[in-house]
């Protein structure tokens, strides 16, 4: 590790040992969906003799779908540029998946015994798309692998620190689908810390950053609580079908390159940390709407533009610095530049796709971040139709106890009338929205000195922002967007509608049995997927 002053750009990450006398296996899909009746190649490297490669359709009741034991192990070094460019190793197995075979999430577990009697265990994925004759709900999941990809640090990089360029203490823009996926995003032992301040500090104590002293200390990926199916997405799938909700997936891959996938489905919706989108993922969910779809967003930290290259192989993404170095810039295809969505060079805030925008949101309930701050939505707009049944009242704040306004939210500028919230108008931002409920947010880490006091984001994404917004970095930027909120929003637009609870915790109010979150997340599904009316 490297002695930086920015704890999260040490180069801790997760890659093969390649020691012959540690059996180890890895295995990665040659891609990330497929339809039933598609061959699956797996990919390994193995310094084990034997290994084993299982894999089940997670959920509810794990199933067992498919097994192979005592495959031959064979060691295939990983590249140095494999975060870029894949990990190219040999073909490990084959298999055909059945063509009835359900849509869902489907965990590859390779393993291998080690000479002291412990087993090494490696977790992957791969999703099954649903098809004509293979759906059997009325909502589509998407699972938001573009965020996914952005923290997968497997072999030295992602898109937020790294061993890329000349000094190998970079991030890469560049990030490889063909590798695996780092330990903690797709399986998690219970008891992970989640990106909240829990316990509260004190007055006067230190910054605690537990998910990453956790992290470093079990050996899992530095951001596994940031991203990811075992942190976000599966708390809802195992909340929804224990409610009786039936799921169809795909992935943001699928969005972008299948968008009629859409088509067969009266609501559509995203889970969790939802950060990561490509333009052409956009118009697939902004014209699904306009055609009459709903979209129920149980996610937060609408921010960045990707593209997709190599048929989805590949992820780009230069974040702050794509007006200096993303190679698109001064061509015609400059609209898709990978900044912020509120790029003064972009110019398509999230507001018009999903009611809010990351850039008007951001931190909440840890670090240095309002970690004593609230836990809970504000209720402004009892009456709405989201909160029937609920019984709550203006004022009231539902979903504190179980810590749903944590870690990452989306936001609007806001005024208030008369008691009650309205969004500031904006370019590009649909008239239609109401703010159903809020609390307060911040872009900049709040630093209190203090004798071994350390922070982690600290300024850089506060400074970053107003440059790429406003092309220069002002007291005045600084302060418009230092200060912001999560917002449960409600929108309409042509025939469909939209309704974002935008804070990465939502599903925690699922998970740890808070009524109040629960019943609005039933009133939005059942008045999504009901017959429309004529």
């Amino acid at each position: 590790m490297h002695a930086d002053e920015h704890w999260a750009s040490q180069p801790w990450y997760e890659a093969p040992r390649g020691d012959p006398a540690v059996a180890e296996v890895y295995t990665y899909t040659d891609a990330m969906s497929y339809d039933p009746g598609d061959e699956v190649v797996f990919r390994s490297s193995a310094t084990a003799k034997a290994w084993r490669l299982q894999i089940y359709r997670d959920g509810l009741e794990p199933e067992m779908v498919h097994e192979v034991d005592a495959l031959d192990g064979v060691f295939a070094a990983t590249p140095s540029d494999a975060y870029r460019n894949g990990c190219n190793w040999p073909v490990a197995h084959r298999w055909t998946l059945p063509p009835d075979l359900r849509s869902g999430f489907y965990r590859v577990v390779s393993s291998c015994e080690r000479a002291n009697g412990a087993r090494f265990i490696q977790h992957h994925f791969f999703v099954v798309r649903p098809t004509e004759k293979t759906r059997r709900a009325k909502i589509l999941m998407i699972l938001p692998t573009g965020t996914w990809t952005a923290y997968n640090d497997f072999g030295g990089a992602n898109h937020y620190f790294g061993v890329e360029g000349p000094d190998r203490d970079e991030p890469s823009p560049v990030l490889s689908l063909q590798r695996p996926w780092t330990r903690g995003m797709v399986w998690l032992p219970p008891g992970a810390p989640r990106i909240c301040a829990n316990p509260a500090p004190e007055m006067g104590d230190a910054p605690r950053y537990q998910m990453k002293e956790w992290a470093f200390s079990n050996g899992f990926g530095q951001y596994y609580a940031a991203a990811g199916w075992a942190q976000f997405d599966r708390h809802f799938v195992l909340w929804a079908q224990k409610e009786g909700y039936a799921l169809d997936m795909i992935t943001q891959t699928d969005l972008h390159y299948r968008p009629e996938l859409l088509e067969a489905y009266p609501c559509v919706t995203i889970i969790g940390h939802d950060e990561y989108w490509t333009w052409e993922m956009r118009e697939a969910i902004e014209r699904y709407v306009e055609g009459g779809g709903r979209l129920a967003r149980f996610g937060a930290n609408f921010l960045w533009q990707i593209r997709l290259e190599d048929d989805g192989k590949r992820q780009v993404c230069y974040k702050f610095k794509a007006i200096h170095k993303d190679p698109i810039v001064g061509t015609d295809r400059a609209r898709l530049m990978t900044s912020a969505w509120e790029d003064r060079n972009v110019r398509w805030p999230g507001a018009s796709t999903v009611g809010v925008n990351g850039a008007h949101g951001l931190y909440a309930s840890w670090g240095g971040f309002a970690p004593n701050g609230q836990r809970g939505f504000t209720v402004y707009r009892p009456e709405h139709w989201a909160f029937a049944g609920t019984g709550l009242h203006y004022a009231d704040i539902f979903g504190d106890k179980q810590h749903i306004f944590a870690y990452e939210v989306d936001g609007l500028d806001y005024t208030f009338r008369n008691g009650l919230p309205f969004p500031v108008p904006a370019e590009g931002q649909p008239e239609t929205i109401q703010i159903l409920a809020m609390a307060p947010a911040v872009l900049a880490e709040d630093e209190p000195q203090g004798e071994g006091f350390r922070y982690y984001i600290r300024n850089s994404d506060h400074e970053g922002l107003v440059e790429c917004i406003n092309g220069e970095v002002t007291p005045e930027g600084l302060a418009r967007y230092k200060y912001g909120s999560g917002m449960m929003v409600h929108m309409t637009r042509g025939k469909g509608e939209v309704l974002t609870a935008a804070t990465c915790e939502w599903v925690m109010g699922l998970k740890r049995g808070d009524p109040y979150t629960q019943r609005i997340t039933r009133n939005v599904l059942d008045r999504f997927t009901a017959p429309r009316s004529a």
